[in-house]
């Protein structure tokens, strides 16, 4: 929540509980990302009804985690360093973790975007004249219970294609993507390459588009020709632009929720693969990315808090809605409808920057 209090005198201990009622504030009447909250709430209730409805073990037991998933709320106002600022940053939830959970799926990407965003500008600052590309390597669409094979096969040919004399990056990130064919049956995994190249590499050892093709067909061994993409960074463009696209979601979330029997058998395909791999010079810097049980909350290392200022929601599976545990006095009610919505946000350190245009990578 953003305030100036200079403006107005904003006293958090007048908030007081009251009975419930169905005038009681949802999250998304509170903050902008109260939305995405609730979209992502409320297929993880779906998901959760794939895994319950499955005949395993291993699936009932993620179905009861899911249904425990993000069930209560709880944000922390936050002062900024000029002291004129509050924010309202999520402090406290508990989170299921499991792998294909549309909300745990999204706190963990805006975890990476965020690490990411933190740590490019070193890398940046220690390799100026670094050029940067993104490379998207795919292969032929393939059956989805024959997914795991397919991606063993990916990432082999990926290790053969970074032990090439010609390959160009001396730092790269890596992430894997599947989505459902257009037919609705199979899957389409690729990987996208964030990779950091010599300033001479467009006058020396520079990679044509069909020299890339033929490199990626060889270390595939294949047969035909598969489709890449690689696109340059234009110079003295930060390679930041570039985070949402390398550490989106592993599987969009459509596809989670579309058809169950795809679902779970993605679920078995998928166990205990990796979905991000950090190489090269950037595995110094960006280690951290690839590890396990990660702060899917977003604490500050700052602990100055405003007293008494938290605010709970608990999630209402029959309204899909995150209703407040308290309603606010008319006063608090008619402060919070002044503010602007896009300050309103519990996750102030997990914001995106702008998506790649056409100015900033082109096609090589």
């Amino acid at each position: 929540m953003s305030a100036q209090a200079s403006n107005k005198s904003f006293n958090l201990s007048s908030l007081e509980k009251k009975p419930k009622s169905q005038n009681v504030p949802s999250l998304t009447e509170v903050v902008s990302t109260g939305k995405s909250w609730e979209k992502h709430r409320i297929n993880a209730d779906k998901v959760a009804d794939y895994y319950a409805k499955a005949d395993e073990n291993a699936f009932n037991e993620y179905a009861w985690r899911l249904r425990t998933c993000s069930e209560w709320l709880e944000f922390q106002l936050m002062p900024e360093e000029s002291g004129d600022i509050l924010n309202l940053q999520l402090s406290n939830a508990r989170f299921c973790r499991v792998r294909h959970c549309p909300v745990c799926q999204w706190r963990r990407s805006l975890m990476w975007k965020a690490k990411a965003y933190k740590i490019l500008p070193q890398v940046v600052a220690d390799y100026p004249k670094y050029r940067w590309l993104f490379i998207t390597l795919t292969v032929r669409n393939c059956q989805i219970a024959e997914l795991r094979e397919t991606l063993d096969g990916l990432n082999k040919a990926f290790k053969r294609l970074t032990e090439l004399k010609s390959w160009p990056a001396k730092g790269w990130v890596k992430s894997m993507e599947v989505t459902k064919g257009k037919d609705g049956i199979s899957a389409h995994p690729h990987l996208h390459i964030l990779a950091m190249v010599q300033p001479s590499y467009f006058s020396h050892g520079y990679l044509s588009q069909a020299k890339w093709v033929r490199l990626w067909q060889q270390c595939l061994r294949i047969d035909y020709q598969p489709v890449i993409d690689v696109r340059a960074i234009a110079k003295h463009h930060d390679p930041k632009v570039l985070i949402p696209e390398i550490l989106k979601y592993q599987v969009k979330e459509s596809d989670l929720v579309g058809d169950r029997e795809w679902f779970l058998e993605l679920t078995r395909q998928l166990h205990k693969t990796r979905a991000i791999a950090v190489g090269g010079v950037l595995r110094h810097y960006m280690r951290e990315l690839e590890e396990k049980n990660q702060d899917l909350i977003g604490k500050r290392e700052e602990t100055d808090e405003v007293e008494g200022g938290n605010l709970s929601f608990r999630w209402d599976k029959r309204l899909q809605r995150y209703k407040s545990s308290f309603i606010f006095k008319s006063e608090i009610l008619e402060f919070i409808s002044l503010q602007k919505p896009q300050n309103l946000c519990g996750d102030s350190r997990f914001n995106s920057t702008e998506p790649i245009s056409g100015n900033t990578a082109k096609r090589i």
